[in-house]
Formats: C-alpha cells, structure tokens, sequence
C-alpha cells in the first residue's frame, strides 16, 4: 500500500511541472516512470501468487506490460545519479588512498632496479630475447631443451657478419693512418700501427665466422639436437631482427625511404614503439600457453620481462616523447582531398607534394613535419603569421 500510496502522490505532483525549470521536470518525470515500472513488475516478485501469471490472464498482462517496461524512455535523475557517483568515489578514495600510498613504497626500490636493468640496453634485449626463445621452445619443439640456445646463437653471429659489413660499407675513410689532428698531415705512428691491427683482426674474425658457419651448416656436425620447424625459424628470426640493434638501423632507415605520409616524417619515434609493442603482444601469446599446461613460473617471468618491462621501457624511451611531438600535430586536422585539389597540394614550407596535410584554423596546409618544426621556433602561422591558439 505504500508503494501505491507513493504513485498517486507522484501522479498529483505532475500538475505541478509547469512551475518547474526543465532539468526539474526532467528528474520528476523520471523518477514517476521508474516507480511506475516497478508497481508493474510488483506481481512478477509475489512468490505465492506468481503461479497465477502462467495463465492466459497472466499471460496477457505481460503482453502488456512488459513491452512498455523494455521500451520506456529511462532517464534517470541525473543529480542524483552524480550525487551518488561522487560519494562512492570518495569513500573509495579514503579506503584506497592509504594502501596505494603504502604499495609505492614498497615497489619504490623494484622500480629503481628495474629502471637501471633496462638502462642496460644490451643485457636487457639479450634477456629479452633468450625468454622468448625458450618460450617459443616449449610451446612450439616441447621435446627439444637447447633449439634456444643453437638458434639465438646462429643468430648473433648473423647480426655480426651484418654489421661488420654494414661498417665497411659506410666506412669513409679508407685510410689505415690515424692524424695528429683533423687538418694536420702528422701521423701518430702508434695509433696508426693500433688502428690497423683492429682492422685486420675484425677481418680475420669476419672470414673465421663465416667459414665456421658454411661448416657447421654443410657438414652439419654437432646439430643432432637441433631441429628447428620452419614456424619456429620464421617466429624466432622475426622477434630476433625487431630487437636487434642493427637489424632495427635497417628496418627504420627503409622505413624511412619509404616516406609514409601517415607516419609524417616521425618514423625515428613510430618504429621503436611498434617494434616494441610487437614483441610484448607475440611474448604473451607464446606465455599465456604455458599457464595452460601449468608451468606458472616460466609464464611469469616471461610475461614480467618480457611484457611488463618491454611495455614499461617503451614508455619511459619512446611512447612518451612520440604522444609529445604527436600532441602538437594532433591539433590541427588533416585536409581533406578536395582541399588538397582546390588549394595546390605543394607544401610552402618545403615546396613538395603532399599526399597527406595538416590544415590551420587560417585555412594554411602544410606537411606534418613542416608544421612540427616551424612550430618550434613559432607559434605563428608560417604564411600570415596569425598566432594559432591551443586550446
């Protein structure tokens, strides 16, 4: 009775909407359709007489009632509703507050180790890669315990031989003397006998490497443990050449001749965060497996170093400076086509095509990075030299 008592007190308060502003009169007639609603779902909730609705009456009554319950318009006090939502955020505030503060300092030593760890650049992708491949060894050749150990080692000595000859093909200066100074014709007899035994003993290693290598692979002695899929070579030769040094020189210099357009000449900043993101999303699809078969230990670590640390590494050296150079481009929207052929696609900054612009509130259209670097030195337009206001 008093729900019913509530419904008709609610029924007399409509007369009164006019005299209400809008937002008022919204709330009131919200809260008058969810009470409605639920005086209409009441016989629903009666556990003795709910039997009755099984019968044809019963089953008319939902008939009618339920379509117009599913289809009412539900809006919700929404004063209320942020009343509510800024109580509950307090008080979980006050319950969290304490314990997040007492958790940071208890990570507060982990980070500073984890921190000088990835600072370790070298050691840290030599890890990186060595969980991967054992990861990739017991998901993929489980009967096979050092496919890792062959496969990354054959892998390191094909990254020497590359850089090797990617430092003689760069090599400018030819010379086996070493000059006093720059602009001086004096030579330093000692530095220049050092400099040529260095140069001579990277050769002979070069050749003494590639020589060992054409054995091992010919005569294929000692290689009775080692048989690798050809899924597992292309898995692992794929993760190997995304994570090291010189392989990622290559791959971002080609990517560079490239010129993508949407990568707007910021590939120095795109490429280590695709790369990096690749290895973390391929090092949990080979770890989540292992938690499968039970083996949580390997799964953990695999996925705190080679997840967790990737993604924090890429955050901290390059996610973080690319959301900063994208943030001044993000700004302004892109041109459509039909700007494009209407205003000449030549940028004026550089005088280029463009395929793909960046358009000012002044109706100017530039090149992603032409604007990127003029605004460096401006916070002008570079043709009217309107001043271009962020909000």
């Amino acid at each position: 009775m008093g729900m019913i008592t509530r419904f008709r007190a609610r029924l007399h308060a409509l007369q009164a909407l006019a005299k209400l502003d809008p937002q008022a009169q919204a709330e009131k007639t919200a809260q008058t359709v969810c009470l409605l609603s639920v005086v209409l779902l009441l016989p629903y909730l009666a556990g003795g007489h709910a039997s009755i609705l099984v019968g044809g009456v019963g089953l008319g009554y939902s008939c009618l009632v339920l379509p117009m319950v599913i289809s009412a318009n539900y809006r919700y006090p929404v004063s209320l509703l942020k009343a509510f939502a800024v109580n509950v955020q307090e008080r979980c505030e006050y319950i969290a507050q304490p314990l997040l503060d007492f958790l940071r300092r208890i990570y507060g030593p982990l980070d500073i180790v984890e921190r000088a760890f990835m600072r370790m650049t070298n050691i840290f992708t030599l890890v990186n890669q060595l969980i991967f491949f054992v990861l990739c060894d017991r998901v993929l050749l489980p009967n096979q315990r050092v496919t890792a150990l062959y496969s990354l080692m054959f892998y390191n000595v094909t990254a020497y031989c590359v850089s090797y000859i990617k430092e003689l093909v760069e090599k400018e200066d030819w010379s086996p003397w070493v000059r006093m100074t720059d602009h001086s014709n004096i030579k330093h007899l000692a530095m220049s006998a050092t400099k040529i035994v260095l140069e001579w003993t990277k050769a002979v290693t070069f050749v003494i490497t590639v020589v060992f290598m054409l054995l091992v692979f010919g005569l294929e002695q000692g290689l009775e443990h080692y048989k690798p899929t050809i899924f597992y070579n292309v898995v692992t030769w794929l993760y190997y050449i995304v994570t090291e040094k010189v392989f990622v020189e290559l791959l971002l210099a080609f990517i560079t001749y490239l010129q993508l357009p949407e990568l707007e000449s910021l590939e120095s900043l795109w490429v280590p965060v695709i790369f990096r993101a690749f290895t973390a999303v391929i090092s949990f699809l080979f770890a989540a497996p292992l938690i499968l078969y039970g083996q949580y230990r390997s799964a953990f670590i695999a996925i705190y170093v080679n997840v967790y640390l990737r993604y924090k590494e890429m955050k901290l050296n390059s996610l973080n400076s690319l959301n900063q150079e994208r943030a001044v481009l993000t700004q302004f929207r892109y041109a459509t086509d039909e700007e494009l052929t209407e205003f000449d696609d030549v940028c004026a900054v550089c005088l280029s095509p463009m395929k793909l612009a960046r358009i000012t509130p002044c109706h100017h259209m530039f090149h992603g990075e032409c604007l990127r670097q003029c605004l460096k030195s401006s916070d002008h337009c570079p043709i009217c030299k309107r001043e271009l206001k962020f909000d």
